[in-house]
């Protein structure tokens, strides 16, 4: 099935810049779990080619134009965060680099596997917590599964999670599993809440902090002035920033800093910081 759209967009850079962990690449096409099935798709120009292991198309066709949020405005995003030659300079070289609109449970779990750790050990945490515990799905003879929900997870014990190689975040990854399964907290009720309740109630499960928790914001709960800080964004800023950022200044208090300078859209500003500034020291090595 063929989108077309007019607006900005580069598929390839929104699916691998670090925001989401289980897209593959295989031959011309990019294969991922979404809906409950799995997913292909690749960009011809102002065109997505697409198609689900389910054959439901046409069903499946406003969910993934949300997924990709083909309705932000980016020419409007791009005016409002282009301050500074190096986020110019990222927009120019990845446009068309759109923040993805996740489901928030595997939102979740993907980055409480991504502290202390990077980008290929978070998809092998993500995958083998899918392969050991998720449904089947088959398509063009990849065998793939779903991820499994938060009460399946609840009821798998630390030890399991740990031989997964998922170390000290498996008492984390079973407290969320275990959190959500009892309703303490509900992901989707928190899509319509604001940005700073959402927050509060997202640090309030173990192993999530400030930079966790506004990377579940950004990615699933569709709170665009979420702004996580890393170790690529913390370089990025004092790097890029020297004569705004003070040598001094924490990463808890760069996040409203950054929030106050790039505006309502600080999360698109932070997704080609990290994305321009990781594949900085990636391209000179």
């Amino acid at each position: 099935m063929i989108i077309k759209f007019s607006e900005r967009l580069n598929l390839n850079e929104s699916l691998y810049s670090g925001q989401t962990f289980r897209w593959r690449a295989h031959d011309s096409w990019n294969y991922g779990i979404l809906f409950g099935q799995i997913i292909k798709i690749r960009q011809r120009d102002n065109d997505l080619e697409f198609y689900s292991s389910s054959g439901c198309e046409e069903e499946i066709e406003p969910l993934l134009k949300r997924y990709l949020r083909l309705d932000d405005n980016l020419e409007k995003i791009y005016e409002e965060i282009s301050k500074g030659v190096q986020i110019i300079s990222s927009i120019q070289n990845y446009s068309g680099l759109r923040i993805l609109d996740q489901e928030p449970w595997e939102c979740m779990i993907s980055f409480i596997c991504s502290a202390n750790s990077n980008i290929p050990r978070i998809s092998k945490n993500i995958e083998d917590i899918a392969n050991t515990f998720g449904e089947p799905l088959e398509m063009d003879g990849q065998l793939r599964r779903t991820f499994p929900s938060a009460d399946v997870l609840a009821d798998v014990s630390i030890e399991e999670l740990r031989k997964l190689g998922l170390g000290f975040r498996a008492k984390y990854v079973s407290a969320a599993a275990n959190m959500i399964s009892e309703g303490a907290i509900d992901l989707y009720t928190l899509k319509e809440s604001s940005y700073d309740e959402a927050l509060e109630s997202l640090v309030t499960v173990p192993g999530i902090g400030d930079k966790v928790g506004n990377c579940i914001t950004l990615f699933s709960l569709n709170k665009l002035e979420s702004f996580p800080v890393d170790v690529w964004i913390d370089r990025a800023l004092r790097e890029w920033y020297p004569k705004l950022i003070d040598k001094n200044l924490t990463r808890s208090k760069m996040r409203p800093w950054a929030q106050e300078f790039f505006g309502e859209y600080a999360g698109y500003a932070n997704q080609y910081l990290f994305h321009g500034r990781r594949l900085q020291d990636k391209n000179t090595k």
